[in-house]
């Protein structure tokens, strides 16, 4: 088995390297903003979301999964920091809390992995990976809106940002609006019109020549907000603080940030990976989180998750594999000490283009209108969660989208679909009475349990097989055909308990045919025998041409 050094080894010698290497040139400059205000937002020093995204990102490309997931600063997590940094210690600086949030979210995500925690991401339905993607997309264009514009308003989600635009008014700087929506028309003709290979430079063609124009035309004395001279990179190893009393107190923090950046990284990489057609590993997500984690903790960064827009733009850009994480830390190391002057004279309006248009290119409202056809339970739900993350945000959203699919699943499961099935003339196959032409037994009752039988649905065997008998009071025999059964929880046994003694007092007979392997065992094993009278029969055909022979004649009346 190899290491990851070797795995990474080997990547490197992959054809698709250079894809990887020109997604990452064209990123690495976009996201060194954002690393600054994502931090600011978290109340932390600006240069620590820059380190945040270095070192990182390498752990990730070593351990995870997704070929597209970019692990940096999050803003939802960096709303959560700041209310957990909120209440420290006196004597304890911000900067040194985020170090022990995020040693303390790295080991809580490696020991997940260890345990297999990673099931918890099938509570996850597509509903509502949908409805996230589709509301952390239109959320973030809209927190773009202020900047494109140059408003005054400031606000990472709807609700915020109306309140901004209540208070200052819908105003805007014109020169900003003219790069803003200059950038955006020429980054859609781009896509438009150009070669895949030229469409993937443009945005880094484009702020460039921003630049350029900025610096020509001395935007800044215009008006035009300019990104603004970087911190100086000093990264150098870090340690936590040593503190037990320091680690207790924030614990309650880092489990709520753990559960979070897993869950919504993982939203993430399987939205876009759904759009690739490809798959992600959940266990390698847990592990390739909890290594950044603690690769910040000890670079002097902060806590880290997949980022959404970070995400759709590297996706956008051409990456194909995880190394693309790895030539963006380095080409933003490398722009940090190369390019500080001219990024200075980057529009921001322009850059706010180049995150909008990436976001809003995988926008799929279609997916609305199909769910609504098939099933509008669950689109419904898409839709809530859809809002949800717009109007309140992401972790309110992914929790009642969590508790949505668990209340949908327990609603479909609550009773057992039971189908009375007859021959198909000439067959010895059996279906559905509503749905084919069969052949029925007058005193033999045919019935199919489409699921299985566990606590959720047990209670309604007996109520769906009597509902049958109603109508044909003349059945004495009930055949169970058991082949869609995966599992008999206690629940179930005793539910099949009750239906046999039921039916025994009404003097029909229960019978099982095809009942899997696994299923009898666990029936033999809890001594069924005892009480049940009936026979079980290798095929349903059987049990209905010779169930009637008696019982006790039948030296061998389990197949």
């Amino acid at each position: 088995m190899k290491t990851p050094l070797e795995s990474l080894q080997t990547r490197l010698r992959q054809p698709h390297v250079r894809e990887d290497v020109l997604a990452a040139f064209v990123v690495s400059v976009l996201l060194i903003p954002q690393s600054l205000a994502y931090a600011m937002l978290a109340g932390l020093p600006p240069q620590i979301g820059l380190y945040a995204s270095l070192l990182p990102l390498f752990a990730y490309a070593a351990l995870g999964s997704s070929p597209v997931l970019a692990v940096g600063p999050v803003a939802v997590l960096a709303l959560m920091i700041a209310q957990a940094l909120g209440g420290l210690p006196a004597g304890v600086s911000p900067a040194e809390g985020a170090l022990v949030l995020a040693a303390e979210m790295g080991l809580i995500l490696l020991l997940a992995a260890a345990l297999r925690l990673d099931a918890l991401a099938s509570l996850l339905s597509v509903p509502v990976l949908y409805g996230f993607e589709t509301g952390a997309t239109l959320s973030i264009a809209i927190s773009q809106l202020p900047v494109l514009i140059g408003s005054p308003a400031q606000g990472v989600d709807l609700p915020s940002l109306i309140r901004e635009f209540w208070a200052h008014g819908l105003v805007w700087q014109d020169l900003t609006l003219a790069y803003g929506l200059g950038a955006c028309a020429l980054l859609l003709a781009g896509r438009r019109w150009l070669p895949p290979t030229l469409a993937r430079l443009a945005p880094l063609g484009l702020l460039l020549a921003a630049m350029g124009l900025a610096w020509l035309t001395d935007a800044r004395s215009q008006g035009v907000t300019l990104l603004g001279s970087l911190p100086p990179l000093d990264l150098r190893p870090s340690l936590p603080r040593l503190d037990a009393a320091l680690w207790l107190a924030l614990l309650p923090h880092a489990l709520l940030l753990a559960l979070m950046a897993y869950v919504s990284s993982l939203v993430v990489a399987e939205s876009l990976a759904r759009r690739r057609g490809e798959r992600v590993n959940p266990a390698a997500e847990l592990r390739g989180l909890g290594a950044a984690n603690l690769m910040a903790a000890f670079s002097g960064g902060m806590p880290v998750g997949g980022s959404f827009s970070r995400s759709v733009l590297l996706q956008d850009a051409g990456s194909r594999s995880r190394l693309s994480g790895a030539f963006v830390a380095l080409f933003m190391g490398l722009a940090m000490v190369l390019l500080a002057a001219p990024l200075a004279w980057l529009p921001k309006a322009v850059l706010s283009a180049t995150i909008l248009v990436a976001v809003l290119s995988g926008l799929k409202l279609q997916l609305f209108v199909e769910a609504w056809r098939y099933a509008r339970p669950e689109a419904l739900l898409m839709l809530l969660v859809c809002l949800t993350v717009l109007g309140v945000n992401l972790a309110v959203g992914l929790g009642l989208g969590v508790l949505g699919s668990i209340a949908l699943l327990l609603q479909r499961s609550a009773r057992p679909h039971v189908a009375q099935i007859g021959r198909v003339p000439g067959t010895e196959h059996y279906r559905n009475v509503d749905r084919h032409a069969v052949e029925c037994q007058p005193d033999v009752m045919g019935l199919r349990i489409d699921e299985s039988l566990v606590f959720t649905n047990a209670r309604g065997l007996s109520d769906a097989v009597q509902a049958y008998l109603q109508t044909q009071p003349q059945v004495r025999r009930v055949l169970l055909l058991m082949s869609p059964v995966n599992s008999i929880d206690f629940s179930g046994l005793e539910a099949l308990r009750e239906l046999h003694a039921g039916l025994m007092q009404q003097g029909r007979r229960l019978d099982l045919s095809e009942v899997k392997g696994p299923v009898l065992d666990r029936l033999r094993a809890s001594g069924w025998q005892r009480w049940f009278e009936g026979r079980v029969f290798l095929s349903h055909h059987q049990g209905m041409v010779e169930g009637e022979r008696p019982l006790r004649d039948d030296p061998s009346p389990v197949i």
